[in-house]
C-alpha cells in the first residue's frame, strides 16, 4: 500500500497538495503559490493513507517539512519491529526520538508479541526466572501474583490489533 500524504499550506489562499514520494514532494513544495502569486513556504504535513502501523508511526512522530523525507524513507524501509519499538518508545514512553538522525535499534525495549502479563508470567516461569520448581509445586503458582508484580516494570499495550508486552529501560 502506498503512504499518502498531504501538505496544508497555512497560507489560507494557497491550495495544497497530495503526494506519495520524494520526488512528488520535491516537485510541488517549491512551485506552490498562493492567489497573489506570492510564493508559499510554510506548510502542515499531514498523513492521509497507508499501513496502520505507518499511521501510528506519524501519530508518534508528527509529520513535518523539516522531517518527511527521512519520515517516507523510515517507512518503506524499517522492518515492522523497528517501527513498534518508536511507536512505543516515544508514544507510550515519552521518549525523545529524531526520524532523521537516531536509529530504531538504540532503542532499548524488550518487546514480546501476542502475550498478556500472565502469559508473560508462565513463559518467565517455564524457562526457569524464578528457579528450578519441582512438578509437585508448580500448580501452586500464583502466576495472576506474578503478573501483577512485572507489571510494576512491564505494560501491555494493543497495536494494529495485536497485543504486546513491552519494557522500556
Amino acid at each position: 500500500m502506498t503512504v499518502t500524504f498531504y501538505a496544508q499550506p497555512y497560507d489560507i489562499s494557497a491550495a495544497g497538495f497530495y503526494f506519495t514520494d520524494e520526488d512528488s514532494y520535491r516537485e510541488k513544495i517549491d512551485s506552490i503559490v498562493n492567489d497573489y502569486g506570492d510564493p508559499v513556504e510554510e506548510f502542515e504535513i499531514q498523513f492521509i493513507n497507508g499501513f496502520v502501523l505507518d499511521s501510528k508511526l506519524a501519530q508518534a512522530i508528527t509529520p513535518t517539512q523539516c522531517n518527511i523525507i527521512a519520515m517516507m524513507d523510515a517507512m518503506a524501509t524499517w522492518t515492522e519491529e523497528q517501527k513498534l519499538k518508536v511507536v512505543i518508545a516515544v508514544h507510550e514512553g515519552g521518549a525523545d526520538f529524531d526520524i532523521g538522525t537516531d536509529d530504531p535499534e538504540d532503542i532499548e525495549i524488550d518487546l514480546y508479541p501476542d502475550m498478556t502479563l500472565q502469559e508473560l508470567a508462565l513463559q518467565f516461569v517455564d524457562e526457569g526466572l524464578f528457579g528450578d520448581i519441582p512438578d509437585h509445586l508448580s500448580r501452586y503458582i500464583d502466576y495472576d501474583a506474578i503478573a501483577r508484580d512485572l507489571a510494576f516494570d512491564y505494560d501491555e499495550i494493543m497495536i494494529c490489533g495485536e497485543r504486546y508486552v513491552y519494557r522500556l529501560m
